[in-house]
C-alpha cells in the first residue's frame, strides 16, 4: 500500500492544474481539436459557420470581403472536348493525320489511339482580344472579353462518374459535400423563399454521377441541392387536386402553430428545429417555385434570345429555359445554381452528352447547337441586368480529349492530363488566359492547376479560405480542397 504525504498531494494538485491550464491555452490559441487532438503549428484554425437550426439557410458572414454573392455554374458533363473548344493549337492542325512525336503506342482509357487529328471547326479570333476560339460555339465566342480561361487545368481520373465526383465535391468516391453544399453551408443565401442551393438537370436526364454532384455529403442534409428545372418541377410539391386552396393554407398554418408550440416545449431540441424549418420551406417552395419556373412572364424578345421559342430544335429549347430558369433563381437571391448540359443514359454513348468516341463530329454538331446559343444569351441577359457585378459564372466539364483519335473510330478519348474551364463575372480578369497545355493539347505544361486551386479560387471569390472551411467527420477535418489546393492569384482582378 502506497500513501500520499503532504508535499506528493501538493505537487500532484499543481500539474494537474498545470495540465488543464495548458489545455485552455491550446484550445483558445486554436491548437485544439475535437477528441483533444493538437493541430500542428501549421495548420489553419477552423472557422465554422454559426447556423441557427430554426433558421440553417440565413445569410452568413464570409471570412472575408466576397468579390462574388452568388455562383452559377455551367457543367458540361461527359466530358466536353478543350481542343474543339476553347484551347487552340495550330501545330494540331499541321501535323494533322500524322503520330504524336514521343507518344509510341499510346494506350488510353478505351486503348490504342492512332494520329493527330485537327478539330472538325475552324478557330476564330473573337472579340477586341482576338481569343481564338472554335465555331462549334460562335455565339459564345463573342463574349471572349469578358471570360477568364484556364488552359491547364488537371484531373486525377479518366471516369466520367468519379472525374464527375471530383468536380464537383474534390473527391473520386461517393459521399462527400459537393462545391454548392460547402457554399450554402459557410454562407447560406439571401432569398428566405427558395432553397439555397438549386441544381438544374440537363432536360434529358442527370449527369453520370447524378444527385452525387449536388449531395451534402456528411453536411447535414439541409445543404443538398435541391434538383429540378423548367420542364420537371419539384416532385410532390403541388397542392393536391381535392384539396382547396384556402383549406391547403388553412392546413399550413394550423399545422405551423403546433410546430412552434412543440419547439417551445423543446427549446434546446436543435434537430426539431432544423425539422421545422425545412417543413417551413417546403410550404413556401409550394408558391415561390412555381412563380419562378413559371417563363410565361417573360417577354417574347428575351425567349427569342435564349432560343426557348425554338420549334425546330427541341433540345436547345429545354436547354435554353434552364438556362432562363437559371438567371431567374440567381436574381433571386439563391447562393449557388449548378446547370447541367448533358446526361448519362445507358446505351447512349455520346448521344445526349458530351462523350465523343466514336462518332465526334456529328455528336458534337447536335451537342454545340443545344449549348451555343443559350449560354451566350444567358451572359448577354446577366450583362445587361448587372448580375455579372456579383456573380461569378464558371464553366466546366469533368476532363478532356485527347488529340488523336481512337483507332477504329472517328472520336477523342478521355484525357486528364490537361483541359479548360472559363470564369467570367465578379472577381476575375477578362479577358485573360492562365496556363497552357503542350503544343497539341495533350499535357498542361505551364502554371499546371489541379481541381482543389480550382475550388480554392471559386471560395476565395466568395469570401471563404478553403484552408478554414472546414467540418469535422470521422476524425478529421474535412474540407472541399482536403488537404491541398492553393488560391490561383493570376486569375483574380
Amino acid at each position: 500500500m502506497t500513501g500520499s504525504t503532504r508535499r506528493s498531494f501538493f505537487s500532484d494538485f499543481g500539474k494537474g492544474l498545470s495540465a488543464i491550464a495548458l489545455t485552455s491555452l491550446l484550445k483558445n490559441d486554436g491548437f485544439l481539436l475535437a477528441d483533444d487532438k493538437v493541430r500542428k503549428p501549421n495548420e489553419k484554425t477552423p472557422i465554422l459557420p454559426k447556423i441557427d437550426p430554426a433558421k440553417p439557410f440565413a445569410a452568413r458572414k464570409p471570412h472575408f470581403a466576397p468579390a462574388a454573392k452568388n455562383v452559377l455554374v455551367i457543367f458540361c458533363a461527359g466530358a466536353c472536348s478543350q481542343i474543339d473548344t476553347f484551347d487552340y493549337k495550330p501545330e494540331l492542325v499541321r501535323r494533322h493525320g500524322k503520330p504524336m512525336p514521343g507518344a509510341g503506342k499510346l494506350i488510353t482509357f478505351q486503348g490504342a489511339q492512332g494520329n493527330l487529328t485537327k478539330s472538325p471547326w475552324t478557330f476564330r479570333p473573337r472579340g477586341e482580344s482576338g481569343k481564338m476560339i472554335s465555331d462549334l460555339v460562335p455565339m459564345i465566342g463573342q463574349f471572349a472579353d469578358d471570360m477568364c480561361f484556364i488552359h491547364s487545368l488537371t484531373s486525377k481520373t479518366n471516369t466520367h462518374g468519379p472525374g464527375e465526383n471530383f468536380m464537383s465535391t474534390g473527391f473520386n468516391l461517393d459521399g462527400f459535400p459537393s462545391m454548392g453544399a460547402w457554399v450554402t453551408w459557410g454562407l447560406g443565401s439571401e432569398n428566405e423563399e427558395l432553397p439555397a442551393y438549386v441544381a438544374i438537370p440537363d432536360p434529358r436526364g442527370t449527369p453520370q454521377s447524378s444527385v452525387n454532384n449536388w449531395g451534402p455529403g456528411f453536411l447535414p442534409a439541409a445543404f443538398q441541392g435541391t434538383d429540378f428545372n423548367a420542364t420537371h418541377p419539384i416532385r410532390n410539391l403541388k397542392r393536391p387536386a381535392g384539396v382547396a386552396k384556402n383549406t391547403d393554407r388553412a392546413t399550413r398554418e394550423f399545422l405551423n402553430r403546433l410546430n412552434q408550440t412543440h419547439l417551445e416545449r423543446f427549446p434546446g431540441d436543435t434537430q426539431l428545429a432544423a425539422r421545422i424549418a425545412s417543413y417551413q420551406l417546403a410550404a413556401k417552395m409550394q408558391l415561390s417555385v412555381p412563380k419562378i419556373s413559371d417563363l410565361s412572364t417573360e417577354p417574347k424578345h428575351i425567349l427569342k434570345m435564349y432560343g426557348a421559342d425554338d420549334r425546330e430544335n427541341k433540345l436547345r429549347a429545354d436547354f435554353a429555359k434552364n438556362c432562363i430558369l437559371a438567371r431567374r433563381l440567381i436574381e433571386q437571391g439563391v447562393r449557388f445554381v449548378q446547370l447541367f448540359n448533358g446526361a448519362y443514359q445507358t446505351g447512349g454513348e455520346g448521344v445526349s452528352n458530351w462523350d465523343g468516341h466514336k462518332a465526334l463530329e456529328k455528336q458534337y454538331r447536335k451537342h454545340g447547337q443545344v449549348l451555343d446559343q443559350p449560354v451566350a444569351a444567358l451572359l448577354k441577359d446577366m450583362k445587361q441586368r448587372g448580375l455579372l457585378e456579383e456573380t461569378l459564372i464558371v464553366w466546366c466539364t469533368e476532363f478532356g480529349r485527347m488529340p488523336t483519335f481512337q483507332k477504329g473510330a472517328s472520336g477523342r478519348d478521355h484525357n486528364p492530363a490537361g483541359f479548360t474551364a472559363w470564369l467570367a463575372g465578379a472577381g476575375v480578369k477578362a479577358p485573360f488566359s492562365y496556363g497552357a497545355t503542350d503544343e497539341f493539347s495533350y499535357k498542361a505544361v505551364k502554371n499546371i492547376t489541379t481541381v482543389y486551386d480550382f475550388h480554392a479560387t471559386i471560395l476565395h471569390l466568395l469570401g471563404l479560405d478553403h484552408e478554414r472551411l472546414s467540418f469535422y467527420h470521422n476524425g478529421i477535418q474535412r474540407r472541399l480542397t482536403d488537404v491541398h489546393g492553393k488560391l490561383i492569384k493570376d486569375v483574380l482582378a
